[in-house]
């Protein structure tokens, strides 16, 4: 709800009704400190609500995934919750990939029959560079 227009369009208010009492208030330091205070508060209170809905959407990502990856015939059910894995055990299956990786390179099983490096250089070619 807070990222709609409708908030946009409140906070906007807020801010110019803010601003047209300025020459009431004399431009005070108080009149300052009551948007700077209320912008300060809001902000804090926004990184908390950005985070939790980031987390949301990284747990529906992931949950998606997951059924993907159960339902396909000949995936490995055991990269199902990945994201609980510990950092070491992480490591070690970006390694495993990355190994999986250069073999396909090595056997031409890659989109254009490349190495990474050759279509690297191909894109950046293509952009004029």
């Amino acid at each position: 709800m807070l990222g709609s227009a409708w908030a946009f369009g409140v906070a906007i208010l807020i801010i110019v009704i803010w601003g047209l009492t300025g020459p009431a208030f004399h431009y005070s330091n108080t009149w300052q400190l009551i948007i700077n205070t209320g912008t300060t508060i809001v902000t804090f209170l926004m990184v908390f609500l950005i985070q939790n809905t980031q987390n949301r959407d990284a747990k529906a990502a992931h949950l998606k995934l997951d059924e993907i990856i159960r339902a396909l015939e000949g995936a490995r059910n055991e990269l199902i919750d990945l994201e609980k894995l510990a950092d070491e055990d992480l490591t070690t299956l970006e390694k495993q990939f990355e190994r999986v990786r250069k073999k396909a390179e090595r056997n031409g099983n890659n989109p254009a029959g490349m190495r990474r490096a050759d279509r690297t250089e191909s894109a950046s070619k293509g952009k004029g560079t």
